[in-house]
């Protein structure tokens, strides 16, 4: 990940204003337009089923 993702921040006293017009395809809350919503949402749907269903080990 390292040698393919970038980050940066921008300071924003209300940052919710900012978010509204930024692409953030796994912020399913604020970015429902996306192409990818509908596959993310359902992935992470899965996930947490079978999240629930592994044996936790104490």
């Amino acid at each position: 990940m390292a040698d393919s993702s970038r980050g940066c921040w921008i300071e924003q006293s209300e940052p919710w204003d900012l978010e509204s017009q930024l692409d953030l395809p796994l912020n399913l809350d604020q970015d429902r337009h996306n192409v990818f919503h509908s596959r993310l949402k359902a992935l992470r749907t899965q996930a947490r089923r079978q999240a629930v269903e592994l044996s936790i080990s104490s």
